[in-house]
């Protein structure tokens, strides 16, 4: 069948089980299981695979229109890579048994069928946008605004990092000329910003102001003229700052930033470095910060996202990360929100159909060592950790106590409330205090570090 492409890598058979206990509580028991089988799919069973995508396709509509009010176990799914016609009458079985009004697990497990109905359709199928429609500007827009206000996620990884720029600033103000240069990677909807504005202007004064520079590079001039936009209307009610915006595309040359003798430098690698295509450019980018000669750079990265090679290896890893993101949802917004369909739909659903189709992106990462950590990386770009301050773990322990339901600072290793009962977002300690993760119960979604040049004694 020409709409579906031969797999080339390993064999895969993937069974995603649904439990629920009796108590009629949220599931907290997901299986992933993994076996080899070995077939093939040959030109032969190019009927008998059509007749199967168009059964998959009404059964995933029905699940569209159907709300699940009452919680199944049992349902599963194996995908072989290599055997597409076994692959859709699985895929077809599970759209039976989720929902993307049920429980945590089944509207996770839904996005996932999604995912892998796509990968195998593959874009030249006429049936590969039915599935894989991305949401327009404006729902992406919607959905972020949404996770932003509900859920700790981004206002964690912002304001730790902003802390951080802060005391960077601050150790320099007697030779910076009170200015800072801000160049953010990945600068999206400005999002990060307003905070770091804030805080600047409250100590600066009328006879002594600060001046910040944000030079933002993003996916669109559009999008970058309504970040700056933004960000200029608030600053106008800092009276002690002078603000300044410079936005440039992904892929434009750092010889094109305006900078200020003496300034402060900060760079924000906020989930950009795994947005990049393969090795080659982190390296890149990672070389270009450190010409820089930066006093700080942050990164941010999701747990979920230091992507194996395999796509076996990818899949689960990433399935354990989005169901904690999931199920943490249930602890921000009720069943029937118009706000959690919205922020699943087409934000997180949107990252997994993403992740589930990278294999083209993956084989490029194979020319350098892919399971390399974040940590290895800076450091063989000649970056330096730096010791994350106290007020920033007091910073974020008190922005989980006001938004959710809490669990105290943990230390790698320590065992206390460490099991996978303990409910809501935690805080850990992490690397001898160098960074700090947001997690889930028992799950770390993000981690957030900070670094500097390695000066040379």
């Amino acid at each position: 069948m020409e709409d579906i492409d031969e797999e080339g890598d390993e064999l895969l058979n993937l069974s995603l089980a649904i439990v629920t206990n009796s108590g009629g509580e949220r599931m907290k028991k997901r299986k992933i299981r993994d076996n080899t089988t070995s077939s093939d799919f040959s030109s032969s069973s190019y009927e008998g695979c059509e007749g199967k995508i168009f059964r998959l396709l009404q059964m995933r509509e029905q699940m569209l229109k159907l709300e699940h009010k009452k919680k199944r176990g049992g349902g599963a799914t194996a995908v072989n890579e290599n055997n597409v016609s076994s692959a859709l009458e699985n895929l077809t079985e599970l759209y039976k048994s989720v929902s993307l009004c049920g429980d945590s697990v089944q509207r996770v497990v839904a996005y996932f069928a999604d995912g892998l109905a796509a990968r195998l359709l593959t874009r030249k199928s006429p049936f590969f946008d039915m599935i894989s429609k991305e949401p327009t500007h404006e729902e992406e827009f919607v959905a972020f605004i949404a996770l932003y206000r509900v859920s700790p996620y981004y206002q964690f990884a912002h304001f730790t990092a902003n802390q951080a720029i802060i005391e960077a600033f601050e150790k320099e103000e007697d030779k910076n000329n009170r200015s800072l240069h801000v160049i953010d990677f990945d600068v999206s909807y400005g999002f990060q910003w307003p905070s770091l504005i804030q805080s600047l202007s409250e100590k600066g004064s009328s006879g002594s102001r600060i001046s910040l520079r944000i030079t933002g590079f993003g996916r669109s001039l559009d999008e970058l003229r309504e970040t700056e936009n933004r960000l200029l209307s608030f600053s106008k009610g800092c009276h002690n700052l002078v603000f300044e915006f410079q936005g440039l595309l992904h892929g434009s040359n750092l010889i094109n930033l305006r900078k200020k003798r003496n300034e402060t430098i900060a760079v924000n690698l906020i989930f950009h470095l795994n947005s990049l295509n393969n090795d080659i450019k982190i390296s890149d980018s990672l070389k270009s910060v450190h010409l820089l000669n930066p006093s700080i750079v942050m990164l941010v990265e999701q747990e979920g996202s230091r992507s194996p090679r395999s796509f076996l290896s990818r899949f689960m890893e990433s399935l354990h990360y989005f169901a904690a993101m999931f199920d943490s949802l249930d602890d921000c917004l009720p069943l029937e929100s118009t706000e959690r369909l919205s922020i699943e739909k087409n934000h997180l659903g949107k990252e997994i159909k993403s992740m589930l189709n990278y294999d083209n992106i993956m084989e490029d990462r194979k020319t350098e060592k892919s399971t390399e950590t974040w940590k290895a990386r800076m450091e063989s770009h000649g970056f330096e950790g730096v010791n994350l301050s106290s007020k920033s773990k007091i910073q974020a322990r008190l922005l989980l106590k006001i938004r959710t339901h809490y669990c105290p600072l943990q230390f790698e290793g320590d065992g206390s409330n460490g099991s996978s009962t303990a409910a809501g977002f935690r805080v850990f300690e992490r690397d001898d205090g160098r960074t700090l993760s947001l997690g889930w119960q028992d799950r770390n979604l993000l981690t957030v570090s900070a670094w500097h040049c390695h000066r040379v004694s």
